[in-house]
């Protein structure tokens, strides 16, 4: 009977340890006419709760002066490196309220770095070049992407109710539409649709 008690417990506490089975949902962005919103940003929160910060590398280059890449997605708590591959000084700075920093004037391969700790949208500029302009989309969530050419994007979301935003710097936003995600395998369609007066900063989905 002992023998009984202690399998079915032990069965009990390996149902309760076993994460629940991830559901497969695709998201696609597009614009009013139906085409594929590249580079769009797409960030798919959790509403029971914060995910844990992460400690991830990304890089942005400058080349020809202009930062590649032009859209950088990463978590909280994520280091960014900032090579120069042009043989002229640059410069890097933001007044992001969410990262607010400025590298000092270097030419070459020197790997200058910086830590984003805080969620939100930070604009790249150059005080040497004012028209290299990029943004880093610092996000809280482990589930986003960047889209490639055909603006879909595949997530692997356990079972629960979540958020889903999109936004690019052009085409415009989309804030915090609700997505149950069940067993069965989803898809999500998105439009966006910028405004005459649109600003890309401020329509960041905070």
């Amino acid at each position: 009977m002992d023998a009984v008690r202690t399998l079915i417990l032990a069965l009990t506490a390996t149902a309760a340890c076993t994460p629940a089975r991830a559901t497969h949902v695709t998201i696609e962005v597009r614009t009013p006419s139906g085409a594929a919103a590249r580079d769009a940003v797409v960030v798919v929160d959790a509403q029971d709760g914060a995910a844990a910060p992460a400690h991830e590398k990304a890089v942005v280059d400058q080349v020809n002066k202009q930062f590649d890449p032009q859209i950088t997605v990463v978590r909280t708590g994520s280091t960014i490196v900032f090579p120069n591959h042009d043989q002229i000084h640059h410069q890097v700075y933001s007044f992001s309220e969410a990262r607010r920093f400025e590298l000092d004037l270097y030419a070459g391969s020197r790997n200058a770095s910086e830590v984003f700790g805080k969620p939100g949208l930070v604009v790249l500029g150059c005080n040497i070049h004012d028209r290299m302009l990029a943004f880093v989309a610092v996000v809280g969530s482990p589930y986003f992407a960047k889209l490639p050419a055909n603006g879909t994007g595949d997530f692997d979301l356990p079972p629960g109710r979540y958020t889903v935003s999109a936004w690019h710097p052009e085409l415009g936003a989309v804030h915090k539409q609700t997505l149950t995600v069940e067993s069965a395998p989803a898809k999500v369609t998105l439009t966006l649709q910028a405004p005459p007066t649109y600003d890309p900063v401020s329509a960041w989905p905070e």
